[in-house]
């Protein structure tokens, strides 16, 4: 009795024997294995946006660093965990409430240090006593737009070969000193109306594709805001979600703070006692 060959969505060729009986589950089983097939190599090709679950215990550290979009307008003066006034009114404090409400039990410490106007070089100038000093479990940066908003402006003379090496050495120096701390890059974003031009292109594009080389050479979590942000305005005017261009509006915030949560906590909602 002659064989059947049947081609899986794999590629892979089944020979089946007609004289052979098979069930309905069966079939079912058997292309629901080769469907997991293809997903696995077809995720291989791609770059992962989050790295294994944080574990967090209690009394873990989580760390906003950034330039004014992280700012948010805090107040400076107040440095103590957990203080609202601490974080401004922009998506890491919208983090902070999140993380306090899903994880009551591990009483999380968490700082927003993010100072207005910052590219790469400020950073680095504050970065012992802004970040070192505080040993966050999770460390969360997002900053560029300056680096090329302040170029443009004539108040800056940074390349992208500049910020590329710069934000390597500022990796470097936080893995060398904390080891444990789980990096997360965000990645810089600018939406076309308001300050942003023509004349911000292809350098600030160029200026994205170094952060998220050096924070794939690093390891890190990659939170991919600009095209979260390019889907979004294709539902709505850019405007709606940062009215400059850059900074934010609440909308817009609301949107960062709910893809930084998918991308490092994907997990967090539906596990919530496990972690919490």
């Amino acid at each position: 009795m002659a064989l059947i060959k049947l081609q899986a969505s794999c590629g892979k060729q089944c020979i089946m024997d007609p004289s052979q009986k098979i069930s309905r589950r069966q079939i079912m089983r058997n292309t629901a294995i080769a469907g997991g097939a293809l997903a696995a190599t077809s995720m291989l090709s791609q770059s992962v946006e989050a790295a294994e679950p944080i574990m967090l215990k209690k009394n873990s550290v989580i760390l906003f660093q950034g330039d004014s979009i992280t700012d948010a307008g805090r107040k400076k003066d107040q440095l103590a965990p957990n203080n609202p006034k601490a974080f401004g009114d922009g998506y890491p404090f919208l983090l902070a409430a999140q993380l306090q409400t899903r994880f009551p039990g591990k009483q999380l410490k968490c700082y927003n240090r993010g100072i207005s106007g910052n590219k790469v070089p400020d950073l680095d100038a504050r970065w012992q006593k802004d970040c070192i000093d505080l040993k966050p479990t999770v460390l969360s940066i997002l900053i560029g737009v300056n680096d090329i908003w302040h170029k443009l402006n004539g108040n800056y003379d940074g390349s992208v070969k500049d910020y590329e090496e710069g934000l390597a050495a500022l990796l470097k120096r936080t893995s060398d000193a904390l080891p444990e701390t789980k990096i997360v890059i965000c990645e810089p974003f600018a939406l076309r109306c308001g300050a942003v031009k023509d004349t911000w292109y292809p350098e600030f594009d160029e200026r994205r594709a170094a952060c998220k080389r050096v924070a794939d050479a690093a390891g890190t979590i990659w939170v991919p805001f600009q095209s979260m942000f390019d889907k979004a305005t294709k539902k709505h005017e850019p405007s709606y979600w940062a009215g400059d261009g850059v900074h934010p509006s609440m909308a817009g915030h609301g949107l960062m703070a709910r893809k930084w949560m998918q991308t490092v906590f994907p997990w967090s909602g539906k596990n919530n006692n496990k972690n919490g």
